[in-house]
């Protein structure tokens, strides 16, 4: 890979990094001062179709409100986690060679991050769309936590479908 082509996955995953980032902190702002949810610690639903509300829910803990931080030190090590899976990534993110990954590196990072401002601002994770229909409901998320899993998502099609040898392996002959 040359050391252009290099750039330009890291500047295409910063930019999509940036892009979720932006998304998901100005839908938060709406959601809790535009629509008035910051106001309320358990709002009512507003219902936008018959299967999608927005549902105001703080999530102190990771995915799904699993492992909460009751604390203020658990809350702090959560954010040093967050912080560091993220660095972990843009570092792995200057490595990409090739645009699924840098995709999806970038959608987990912007992600990752707009989560760490949510716990720094509020104190626990700002979540709002709740999908639901024919009796099955599903977890209430943010732009983040949707950023995160199709950036897996994109990741895991780089590594299976892309033909490549991972990043800084050499062929076996």
């Amino acid at each position: 890979m040359s050391a252009a082509a290099g750039r330009r996955y890291i500047l295409f995953g910063l930019l999509i990094a940036a892009v979720v980032l932006i998304a998901d902190q100005a839908s938060k702002n709406w959601v809790l001062y535009g629509l008035g949810f910051i106001e309320c610690p358990v709002c009512l639903p507003v219902e936008v179709t018959s299967f999608f509300n927005l549902t105001m829910v703080w999530n102190e803990g990771i995915s799904y409100g699993l492992l909460p931080a009751d604390s203020a030190g658990e809350r702090y090590l959560l954010i040093g986690f967050s912080i560091l899976m993220a660095l972990v990534l843009t570092w792995w993110l200057t490595r990409a060679d090739g645009r699924w990954l840098a995709l999806g590196l970038g959608l987990v990072i912007g992600g990752a991050v707009g989560n760490v401002i949510d716990r720094f601002l509020y104190g626990a994770v700002v979540d709002f769309f709740h999908l639901h229909a024919f009796g099955y409901s599903w977890y209430v998320f943010n732009v983040a936590d949707a950023a995160i899993v199709l950036g897996v998502g994109a990741i895991l099609i780089d590594a299976v479908f892309m033909g490549r040898a991972p990043s800084g392996s050499e062929a076996k002959g």
